[in-house]
């Protein structure tokens, strides 16, 4: 093939980054604002947090079929399941329907998340809940909730890997509202079985949800954004790259931010 290559311009890519870079400070800000305060310990946010746990458990300890029921939820969601389960969607989109940058982008930004979580329980090193007569018991630190922050970013991730693939309205709704049940019922599961302030799971929501968000501004654009099953939109004998001249005497584009 003799064809050139246009190199991406520069203000599409840094459109992209800047995005990516305010949601990011964004994501920052309220991770590490309400970080601080925990680790000051702030009284205000302490007292409603101890208030919120105890009314909690305190709805959960007398339902022995609840707590089995959270604790199940629990075991379903660790992060190493959802992100087992993560790959083999990430895996599938490449490999059936010829999306491999998109696939690498939401693995790598399930690593990421991933990472971000437990490194941040070990820069704040909350201690979990204390409660009378507790309902569960959990390892480890307590801001922010890893099951929370995980769960939001695989969610999230998973509808912006599946959006182009389900093409219908309904298709979308469902994921979507598939998104935030997992989302809603991981964060409530994580402070009725009072192993997790309130405050945790906020935060881990936030994050996770505003990582996924952050990454993907900084990769929309760079991918077409509505690739033809079966395709590759990372091969340049793709027919996103090449005029119509054809591939032998066409120019190669790279794609362009839309």
């Amino acid at each position: 093939m003799t064809g050139t290559l246009a190199p991406v311009t520069a203000p599409s890519r840094t459109r992209r980054l800047a995005r990516a870079a305010v949601y990011t400070l964004v994501v920052g800000a309220v991770l590490f604002g309400v970080g601080f305060l925990v680790r000051s310990r702030w009284q205000p946010l302490l007292s409603l947090d101890d208030a919120l746990i105890q009314r909690a458990t305190a709805v959960t300890r007398p339902r022995p079929e609840l707590r089995e029921a959270l604790i199940l939820w629990q075991e379903l969601t660790q992060p190493i399941r959802l992100y087992f389960v993560g790959t083999l969607v990430c895996l599938w989109v490449w490999l059936a329907k010829g999306l491999r940058t998109r696939a690498w982008w939401a693995f790598g930004t399930m690593m990421l998340a991933w990472m971000i979580g437990l490194g941040a329980k070990y820069l704040f090193q909350r201690a979990r809940p204390l409660v009378e007569e507790p309902v569960s018991e959990a390892p480890g630190y307590s801001f922010p909730s890893g099951h929370a922050l995980n769960s939001a970013a695989w969610a999230t991730i998973l509808v912006i890997l599946l959006w182009p693939v389900v093409r219908s309205r309904v298709g979308h709704v469902i994921l979507v509202a598939a998104a935030i049940v997992v989302i809603a019922v991981t964060a409530l599961d994580r402070v009725y079985l009072g192993v997790h302030y309130p405050t945790d799971v906020t935060v881990g929501v936030l994050t996770g949800v505003g990582l996924a968000l952050a990454s993907y501004a900084g990769y929309a654009g760079w991918n077409p954004p509505h690739p033809t099953e079966a395709h590759d939109p990372d091969d340049p004998e793709h027919p996103e790259f090449i005029d119509d001249a054809g591939p032998t005497s066409g120019t190669i584009h790279t794609p362009q931010e839309s």
